[in-house]
């Protein structure tokens, strides 16, 4: 357990630290309330001194918005390679969390905000993303208000058509706003094996997140699917997912092995598309080093499938346009693993990063493709 201290009133105080992404408590906390100004705040900030929270609410975001536009690099061209373009993108954005995540505050006993002015309640969001509150705590402003905005999202819902239902991300899970790779799978030819509704078929929902494939799955009429994930949390939220949809007879939620044990007709698999390392949970719905999900499914696949079976891997080819990975790379990775590719589907990307030109990697988001290989063992 880490420890934050700082001193109030000529008197000192501590609490526990709490960091979604694995900063180190600061050595240095000094207080800041309204009276407190962007540079000042941004100044601390820059030189490593957290700033904890003891005005208004409202004002609290304002300030940490004002630092963000100071913690910004000026707007100027980029030149070089795809690639450097990324980590220079990269190394910017995890600056700029640094100095921003110096803006905290303080959670009570039982998660409220009691010592911020017209705080909202934030004690259920907490709750969800933490979980029960085990005495006051200290957290950045900015990683709060991701708690809070997973929770409306949690609340509302996300709409996926090809399921017909709305998924309910939870706090740290991946969300399905992508939906180009959901409609893949819901459009791809089933194996024959399962084409002819035999009770005893089965599929593997590898790195289930919400559980979204693993429900449209179900909805397919795959009788039954177990899906995996390394993370607590995922797995938390696919079985609120399989019950809210009422597939609690058809789909299994287990971890953290990538694997179940058995072998399935069919065994789904979406990786993180980027070979980086992530800097928060969140992130390992994207950034996976050197591949290690990908490549772990194209090793074992061939040992969980089923005479007949196929795998399906859904991939973006964003890392092979920002030069991260070649298709060469894919392509040989495949053969290693004895697998052969049957078929390929291709869609085109949808999210509005796509479209943003101000992007630094307009270039390859423009020309990203999403696809789903359908893999079986080499006879």
């Amino acid at each position: 357990m880490s420890t934050i201290r700082w001193t109030e009133h000529n008197t000192p105080h501590s609490a526990r630290w709490h960091s979604e992404n694995g900063t180190p408590p600061p050595t240095r906390t000094v207080l800041a309330d309204d009276r407190t100004t962007a540079d000042d705040a941004h100044r601390h900030a820059r030189r490593g001194t957290a700033l904890l929270w003891r005005g208004d609410f409202h004002n609290a975001r304002q300030l940490l918005r004002a630092m963000g536009r100071r913690a910004d690099p000026a707007p100027r061209p980029f030149s070089g390679p795809l690639t450097d373009a990324f980590h220079r993108q990269r190394h910017t954005a995890a600056h700029r969390a640094r100095v921003l995540g110096r803006l905290l505050v303080l959670l009570d006993e039982d998660h409220a905000l009691t010592a911020v002015r017209r705080a909202p309640d934030v004690r259920r969001a907490c709750q969800e993303a933490y979980g029960p509150s085990t005495g006051p705590m200290v957290v950045s402003l900015r990683e709060l208000l991701g708690v809070i905005g997973a929770h409306q999202w949690r609340l509302k819902g996300i709409d996926v058509p090809a399921l017909g239902a709305r998924i309910h991300p939870h706090y740290g899970v991946f969300a399905p706003t992508r939906s180009e790779y959901v409609d893949l799978v819901a459009r791809a030819p089933l194996p024959p094996t399962l084409r002819n509704a035999s009770a005893t078929g089965k599929a593997f929902d590898l790195g289930t997140g919400t559980g979204v494939l693993a429900a449209l799955l179900a909805r397919r009429g795959v009788p039954h699917v177990t899906a995996t994930d390394i993370s607590p949390r995922a797995r938390a939220c696919a079985r609120d997912t399989v019950q809210r949809l009422a597939l609690t007879g058809q789909v299994e939620v287990t971890g953290p092995d990538l694997f179940p044990d058995g072998r399935a007709d069919l065994v789904v698999c979406n990786p993180p598309w980027l070979p980086a390392r992530p800097t928060s949970p969140l992130e390992q719905g994207v950034y996976d080093p050197d591949g290690t999900m990908l490549h772990g499914f194209l090793a074992g696949l061939s040992a969980h499938l089923r005479p007949a079976g196929e795998g399906w891997l859904i991939l973006s080819d964003l890392a092979e346009h920002l030069g991260l990975r070649t298709r060469r790379q894919v392509l040989d990775a495949i053969a290693a693993a004895d697998l052969r590719v049957v078929a390929k589907t291709d869609v085109r990307p949808r999210h509005p990063r796509a479209r943003n030109t101000t992007d630094p990697l307009h270039a390859a988001r423009d020309a990203e493709t999403t696809s789903l290989w359908r893999l079986t063992p080499r006879k």
